[in-house]
């Protein structure tokens, strides 16, 4: 078997070593480290492979706390010391920055990280009959595999819950529609436990009688999603606490609905939003954007400040979430919230929703490369980016400085997801009108040059 010299990790969390001139993608081996191991995908310029044996390990390397680390393709990275951890994801981003974006930040921040156990507030578990394998699995899948973990706990979830896995094995199991429930989706809140049951069959009275009886013993709240999401309603029981987390730094409270986005992480959130607010420094008489905004994770906040807040989310239903929130914590008056799709931004669209002092992106994976395109003359002075991934994070932050005039004061990582190879990052941007100035010279030097080329041609 081949071995190689583990240089550095990929997004992904795997190894990466070189043979006769191919990347080598490694599984399970971490920077420093000599190893053995297996191929198991060939391609012309890499390959995939798994460890087979460390040869000389990582001063870093850890065993792994979950007795399902290596089978669950929940988390990657349990075998790397927490520290560690930390470490590789902030060099993700600043190889994504300068390999993707030619950027270098003017300044890196602390990282942001907090628990490395039980902080999974979030998460959608696969429930299947396997009579192979026992009987009913409720789990996380396999790695690489559509197949469902035979997981009996998962410390990356709070105890509570973690505990729960084996008595809902025996929940599912005995409904008449075990076999048309594929998934339960999680959701914690600071006073609620939901668990959201899809059903692709009505439950009989007899089925109901059950959940009644396991959310009596077990003090969680059952939903029942019988198509998307938004069909999801409280079944059991009915009165009770609503869903909800607050940001106690800003005397904030968020509801939501089970199936909507929040953060998966509340401690980690809490910081997150502390740091944004702080590098966006909202003053009174400021009108800032939340792009993204979501069910007002960051507006909020940012009204608390007394700054006007314009929030722009795609979905309708977030907005409308959006607002209850506004009312509820009683800063309707000074949060406006629109419907745009973001992913289509123009200029004039931009330019539609008046002048901004300041902006805060948020974006999903994709980025909002459409978004910082469409930014014109009136630029918002002073623009924080908070991105789940490095890659269009880089992307973005290259029209940014390169096309719009900004300068990429600083950068940093949050670990929203310990254990795992998910990096979350912040970016603060600031306008520099010098550099905006230097870059519309140049484009109208390149027009001109163009112009008088094709004349000459001409002539």
């Amino acid at each position: 078997m081949p071995t190689g010299i583990i240089e550095s990790l990929d997004h992904e969390g795997r190894g990466i070593t070189r043979l006769e001139g191919k990347t080598i993608f490694v599984d399970g081996a971490l920077p420093g480290e000599t190893v053995e191991f297996a191929s198991y995908r060939k391609k012309p310029t890499y390959e995939n492979a798994q460890v087979l044996r460390v040869i000389k390990a990582s001063a870093d390397r850890i065993e792994p706390k979950c007795p399902h680390f290596g089978v669950c393709g929940g988390c990657s990275m349990q075998h790397l010391s927490s520290q560690a951890q930390v470490a590789a994801k902030q060099r993700v981003l600043e190889t994504n920055l300068w390999h993707l974006g030619r950027l270098v930040a003017e300044q890196f921040y602390a990282p942001i990280y907090g628990p490395f156990w039980g902080y999974r507030f979030r998460a959608r578990l696969s429930a299947r009959l396997v009579p192979k394998k026992g009987g009913m699995l409720v789990g996380f899948h396999e790695r690489k595999s559509s197949y469902v973990a035979d997981m009996q706990v998962c410390l990356n979830l709070p105890p509570h819950v973690s505990a729960l896995l084996m008595p809902l094995r025996e929940l599912v199991g005995g409904l008449s529609i075990s076999a048309a429930m594929p998934q339960i989706e999680l959701a914690i809140g600071d006073r609620v436990t939901a668990l959201v049951l899809r059903i692709l069959e009505p439950l009989t009275p007899a089925d109901e009688d059950l959940l009644r009886a396991f959310a009596d013993r077990h003090d969680v709240v059952f939903y029942l999603q019988p198509k998307g999401p938004a069909t999801a309603y409280r079944f059991y029981p009915l009165d009770g606490p609503a869903l909800s987390y607050s940001l106690p730094d800003f005397d904030v409270e968020h509801f939501f609905s089970p199936t909507e986005f929040t953060q998966v992480n509340h401690a980690i959130n809490r910081v997150l939003v502390r740091r944004a607010l702080a590098l966006l420094d909202p003053q009174r008489g400021e009108r800032i954007a939340d792009m993204f905004c979501g069910l007002g994770n960051f507006t909020l906040p940012i009204a608390r400040s007394g700054a006007t807040v314009v929030g722009i989310e795609g979905s309708p239903e977030l907005v409308r979430r959006a607002g209850e929130n506004a009312a509820a914590n009683g800063l309707a008056d000074r949060v406006e919230y629109g419907v745009s799709n973001l992913f289509e931004a123009t200029p004039e669209s931009l330019a539609a929703l008046g002048h901004f002092d300041k902006m805060l992106i948020d974006p999903p994976r994709e980025g909002a490369v459409e978004l910082v395109k469409a930014i014109g003359a009136d630029a918002p002075r002073r623009i924080v980016y908070v991105s789940c991934n490095p890659a269009t994070l880089a992307r973005d932050a290259a029209v940014l400085v390169t096309q719009k005039g900004y300068r990429l004061r600083g950068a940093g990582v949050i670990n929203m997801f310990p254990n795992t190879s998910h990096v979350e990052s912040i970016a603060l941007f600031e306008f520099d009108p010098a550099a905006a100035a230097a870059i519309a010279a140049a484009d109208a030097a390149a027009l001109l040059a163009g112009e008088v080329s094709t004349e000459e041609k001409g002539a």
